[in-house]
């Protein structure tokens, strides 16, 4: 499996193979703050290539789940700084991503003065878990006025700055899943009137405006972004079109040049199947490195390498229950499998006490 385990180029970044350990939101920052705990966690699963590290609110407003880290104060940076030195220690290069979570958010997980926003006023179905009072219904968000969209663009920027000082090589910017940059893209949770809704192009505009803005705040060789074309996750319903609107961003997003494009296929886990002619299609109209995810191990990653559908893959599960996956995959030694009940739970139970394989 020699592509796999070989070193590979990310615009200038040099990685040290082409392995990358998914972003996966772990619920560990107390307060909000990246801690030691942290620190060790990252640094246990440096021997990856890159590592994109969970979801970290640019905002006070997008810290929509308990626990999760920001990058907007000055403790949140002192925080990361602690992290990124243990990784790069470990010889892995390092991206933030960059997660607002817009309407997929609970007041009880907002400090104070934070808002739930979001295009519009459309609340997402389902709930949301408070360490405060446990399950709540998702709240209606407040519709993001000219002002709030403009403040959103300028924070992203910040916080990727605040990022580069921590020591990153760079940020993704999460536009899938079902948070903010994903919210204005998908019409049914942008119902706007404005130049921000209705037509594709309208619905694309904040995540351009975020992308420029960013893009000359570090570096467009500093910055990816991820999709879910067909991911449903957090009220995101299939619409008749998709495919067509997502091959347009695949053009357009390309003029833009980010590094990468991270593209989540959650198929293996119950979603609908990504088309095989969607990722084709990025592919072949995004000239910068182009990340897949989900469902794979070593044997499908190294056979999607070759074939030249990819240029990296990034894994999320095996990496949790992994410290050592890059050793256990390179010398075939079994993989330990991973706790579901304590993926956010507090503590290290879960997180940095999963053993790694025998010398």
């Amino acid at each position: 499996m020699s592509l796999l385990f070989s070193p590979a180029s990310l615009g200038p970044i040099m990685l040290q193979n082409r392995m990358v350990m998914a972003p996966m939101t772990r619920s560990r920052a107390t307060g909000n703050i990246p801690t030691a705990l942290m620190a060790e966690y990252y640094a246990q699963r440096s021997s990856a290539g890159l590592i994109i590290t969970e979801g970290t609110s640019s905002s006070p407003n997008g810290l929509g789940y308990p626990r999760i880290p920001g990058i907007f104060s000055p403790s949140q940076v002192e925080g990361w700084k602690a992290v990124t030195e243990a990784v790069h220690e470990g010889g892995a290069k390092m991206f933030l991503q960059l997660m607002h979570c817009g309407r997929i958010a609970h007041q009880l997980n907002l400090p104070a003065g934070a808002r739930v926003i979001a295009p519009s006023a459309v609340a997402a179905s389902g709930e949301m878990y408070t360490d405060a009072d446990g399950l709540k219904p998702f709240p209606i968000p407040e519709a993001m006025s000219g002002k709030d969209i403009t403040d959103a663009v300028a924070e992203y920027a910040r916080a990727a700055e605040n990022a580069v000082s921590a020591g990153f090589d760079g940020v993704e910017l999460h536009a899938a899943n079902g948070y903010l940059l994903e919210q204005f893209i998908r019409p049914n949770s942008n119902r706007r009137t404005d130049r921000y809704g209705g037509s594709l192009e309208n619905r694309a505009r904040f995540l351009f405006e975020v992308t420029a803005a960013v893009s000359e705040a570090i570096g467009r060789e500093r910055v990816g972004i991820r999709l879910s074309p067909f991911g449903v996750f957090n009220d995101m319903p299939l619409y008749d079109n998709m495919e067509e609107e997502y091959a347009w961003l695949a053009t357009e997003l390309n003029r833009s040049a980010p590094a990468y494009l991270h593209i989540v296929d959650h198929s293996s886990m119950g979603a609908p199947v990504v088309p095989e002619s969607i990722k084709a299609t990025f592919r072949r109209e995004f000239r910068g490195a182009l990340i897949l995810s989900g469902g794979y191990d070593a044997t499908l990653a190294e056979s999607d390498l070759e074939r030249g559908r990819c240029d990296l893959v990034a894994f999320g599960r095996a990496f949790i229950a992994n410290p050592d996956l890059v050793k256990r995959w390179k010398t075939g030694a079994p993989l330990n499998t991973p706790d579901m009940d304590t993926f956010y739970t507090p503590g290290e139970k879960g997180y940095t006490d999963y053993p790694a394989a025998p010398l």
